[in-house]
């Protein structure tokens, strides 16, 4: 082994157990792991940052400004808003919602298609009565499957598209992912909406709301402002600085009989207001002890005190990288510079009750959040976060749905008959989008997920390294002389599940851009054509279904769904050995060694 094949395997090593780790972000662990390539002369300086350029690094980029395209211009509402789960046959109705959450992430980023999806979810299986856990996990799956079935519905068909151009000349193109994508999607999702749903724990098929996980009713109380109480005549800012360190908020105040949540905030207290108090039955205790309150009983439902005319409650999931993850809401100011109160999280379907406004929000997480309804949609994207309440169709952009549509068409259509490389015809799709303002300039950066950039643009010298130290030369022959005598088909289905276990605790874009060249180093062992060994690493890249880390769809579902990290492989591992058995021989018969 070299000097430069030992450092190239060390880093691999390295980033591979920051990856699992999970402590920092994916795109700081890329960096870091191109910058110490360059420093130890693994990857020279003039080529350090050319996986910025990347076409695949562009590409991604195109296809994510395109998906906000499509969610603006109302194309996919207007699917979406006909998606219902009434009806006697649950199987029918779940395939069909995964089905168009497959579909839609054969033409957009597969994160784009369930950040649409999710709300119109949620609203149905309320509305059927039905648990959220039993549809978000089919439609996360679906969404991922659908990801397989064309170019540019994954950022590992992508990279695996632009590894065979760098190989043979000639780039994976558009439908050439789709034999093998579509055979092994339509196999998952009969499964997922047959048996799948069935094997998500009957305690979470239970929970009807997301109302039963935040469990408010006993941690909202009344009481009044007596005379003599140090509240009296001070702004609720003022009186919660009284008492800094009970961990309770007031949510709002009645004024003679006349609900007003939002005015506490800027008016002065009165003797006579009846405050609202969110906390624990502790913590209520000794806030009312210590502001010399009036305890106050309630009359019928408490958590039907924290809404009026001019406050709204509204749920929202934290995503993976948002601007909130890691920080709390005091950090966040999200009452001083929103007008937002916190009033309670569920993580992993269980309430948290401990010091909301301090306490670190994580990937996953739902938030309850009580604000103006007006600035309440507003500060939840400020924060990164993704509201799960169905958004209203918006009429002056639906015009702009079929003008979308075509521009996208066109652009597929023109790389696809080679008028146009793909990411040249995307760039111009998107540009286009840009100019007839259904994607508005401030929104081009927002649509553009840049720490799946980063990670792209720093990993792909590092895996181009693989290939011009020997690295991959020397791992070839390693998984030879242990599979001496096992068949070419063997090895492809062991780099199959390889490639799947990596998918399910790393980036996918990361695990793709490891792999393939590892794959075109063992096919030229073999003196096989590379291209079977470039589709399984582009099916097992994209296919994490065992952990709610491995993909960003499956982190997205957790607190919504109320769901635990283990039930993933429930559904996830039998999904998973289907993908093997019905992906190899497809990619054997239609790509042949």
């Amino acid at each position: 082994m070299t000097y430069e094949q030992a450092v190239i395997f060390s880093i691999l090593v390295g980033v591979m157990a920051l990856f699992i780790w999970g402590r920092w972000r994916h795109d700081i662990v890329a960096v870091i792991a191109l910058i110490a390539a360059v420093l130890l002369g693994v990857v020279p300086y003039s080529e350090a940052f050319l996986g910025l350029g990347h076409p695949a690094t562009v590409t991604v980029a195109m296809v994510l400004i395109i998906s906000r395209a499509l969610s603006n211009s109302g194309a996919i509402d207007l699917i979406a808003r006909h998606v219902t789960l009434s009806g006697k046959r649950l199987s029918l109705r779940l395939g069909a919602l995964s089905s168009l959450g497959a579909g839609l992430s054969t033409m957009m980023n597969n994160v784009g298609a369930l950040t649409l999806l999710m709300p119109v979810a949620i609203e149905a299986a309320q509305k059927a009565k039905q648990s959220p856990a039993v549809v978000l996990m089919p439609l996360s799956f679906g969404t991922i499957l659908g990801g397989l079935v064309t170019l540019i519905g994954t950022p590992p068909n992508i990279i695996i598209a632009s590894f065979r151009g760098k190989a043979v000349g000639e780039p994976f193109g558009m439908f050439d992912f789709t034999p093998v994508g579509a055979a092994v999607a339509l196999a998952g999702l009969a499964f997922i909406a047959a048996v799948g749903w069935r094997l998500i724990p009957a305690e979470r098929r239970r929970k009807l709301s997301q109302q039963e996980l935040f469990d408010l009713e006993d941690y909202v109380s009344e009481a009044r402002v007596t005379e003599d109480s140090p509240a009296a005549g001070k702004t609720v800012h003022d009186i919660e600085a009284l008492v800094e360190d009970i961990d309770a908020a007031i949510v709002g105040v009645i004024r003679k009989g006349r609900p007003g949540l939002s005015m506490a905030r800027r008016e002065p207290v009165q003797a006579g207001d009846l405050l609202i108090i969110e906390a624990s039955p502790e913590a209520i205790g000794k806030f009312i002890t210590g502001l010399r309150l009036e305890v106050v009983g309630v009359e019928g439902s408490r958590t039907n005190l924290l809404r009026s005319d001019d406050v709204v409650l509204m749920e929202a999931v934290v995503p993976p990288r948002s601007r909130i993850e890691r920080r709390s809401a005091d950090a966040a100011r999200l009452r001083r510079r929103f007008g937002v109160t916190l009033l309670a999280v569920s993580r992993q379907g269980r309430p948290i009750r401990e010091r909301l406004t301090k306490l670190p929000l994580e990937a996953g997480d739902v938030l309850l959040l009580q604000g103006d309804p007006d600035r309440l949609p507003d500060a939840i994207k400020a924060i990164g976060c993704l509201p799960l309440a169905e958004r209203g169709l918006q009429p002056g952009k639906r015009r702009q749905a079929g003008l979308c549509v075509a521009i996208f068409a066109a652009a597929i259509a023109g790389a696809t008959a080679g008028l146009l490389p793909f990411p040249l015809a995307l760039s111009l799709a998107a540009l286009l989008m840009v100019l007839l303002m259904i994607v508005p300039p401030r929104e081009i950066y927002e649509s553009v997920d840049w720490p799946v950039i980063v990670l792209l643009g720093a990993m792909i010298p590092v895996g181009e390294a693989l290939e011009t130290t020997g690295a991959t030369q020397l791992i070839a022959a390693g998984i030879l002389s242990v599979a001496a005598d096992v068949s070419p088909a063997l090895v492809l289905a062991l780099l199959m599940i390889v490639t799947m276990t990596l998918s399910d605790v790393m980036n996918n874009a990361a695990t793709a851009v490891v792999a393939a060249p590892i794959a075109m180093g063992i096919a030229a062992s073999l003196g096989v054509s590379a291209d079977p060994f470039l589709m399984v690493v582009a099916v097992g890249a994209s296919c994490a279904f065992l952990t709610p880390i491995g993909h960003q769809n499956n982190m997205l579902i957790m607190g919504p769904g109320g769901y635990h990290f283990g039930d993933y492989w429930r559904v996830g591992l039998p999904l998973e050995v289907i993908i093997v058995a019905v992906g190899l021989p497809m990619i054997l018969w239609v790509w042949p060694l």
